[in-house]
């Protein structure tokens, strides 16, 4: 469930990310949009990356390296 989670916000930051592409080229910088499509992806990455440190502090995810 844990991964499934990690993996949906991962696409959402995608997705928040080629928004923030597209508004970068229709508004050419002129609006707000660019501006909020970048809080919505710093955002998604936050929740992101406190899922992961959440997965290795529960012992949900677990790492494979041998060093």
């Amino acid at each position: 469930m844990l991964k499934a989670a990690i993996v949906l916000m991962l696409l959402a930051t995608i997705a928040s990310l080629f928004s923030g592409l597209v508004f970068l080229v229709k508004d050419e910088g002129r609006g707000s949009r660019v501006v909020n499509a970048l809080t919505v992806r710093v955002g998604l990455t936050a929740v992101t990356v406190a899922l992961i440190a959440w997965g290795f502090h529960s012992g949900q995810l677990a790492s494979q390296v041998t060093w």
